[in-house]
């Protein structure tokens, strides 16, 4: 069974304030009497379920279209768990062990993802460092950041960083139960970009 853990993109979701929002185009219809629909979109690259790139977060680090594809393809475990709103995830906090090498957390703190809210939950540096020294190459959770909203100095990116961890956000985890599956979350081969959209999906 596959379980779509992505939003739909529309001109209702919401993405980061200052962001750019999504906008979708329509050039030519056959409801006007084209031979085609033909239409583009403009939006953020960090938009919905997406792939952060080392070039996001750190000046030395590569593009969304240099990072291998194996990191986003495979072996997963969901790891929901319940701290206050705007708060970091620590080691102390996650109650069960590491069974694979991708985890992704569902904290339940941004339930809608079409609302913005900034007091989601993010994660812990420590906890990153404890997820790199247990195999963990991507790490995942069901909000717009793996930092908190006012974080400017982005203890956990840098963090991922250190560890070359692969990064996705904005995945919708409700409902999604603890346990292993496989996870399918490629992002588009951009050229120089500092993220990727991606339809996230999980396979039970």
């Amino acid at each position: 069974m596959l379980i779509d853990i992505s939003p739909v993109l529309s001109e209702r979701i919401a993405v980061w304030p200052g962001d750019t929002g999504y906008r979708r185009t329509v050039n030519c219809a056959i409801a006007d009497g084209a031979n085609i629909d033909l239409s583009d979109i403009h939006t953020t690259v960090h938009v919905g379920a997406h792939a952060d790139a080392p070039n996001h977060y750190a000046a030395d680090g590569v593009g969304i279209a240099a990072r291998p594809l194996d990191l986003y393809f495979g072996r997963c475990q969901v790891i929901p768990v319940s701290v206050s709103r705007g708060s970091r995830i620590t080691v102390s906090d996650v109650h069960a062990s590491i069974d694979a090498p991708r985890v992704l957390f569902r904290t339940d703190s941004f339930p809608d993802p079409e609302q913005w809210n900034s007091d989601f939950v993010s994660l812990s540096a420590e906890l990153v460092e404890h997820l790199a020294a247990r195999g963990v190459r991507l790490v995942g959770i069901d909000t717009p950041s793996i930092d908190l909203f006012d974080d400017k100095v982005l203890e956990s990116h840098q963090a991922v960083a250190r560890n070359d961890l692969a990064v996705l956000e904005g995945i919708v985890l409700t409902g999604v139960d603890a346990g292993i599956y496989t996870l399918m979350a490629f992002p588009l081969k951009l050229e120089g970009a500092d993220a990727s959209p991606v339809r996230a999906v999980l396979e039970r």
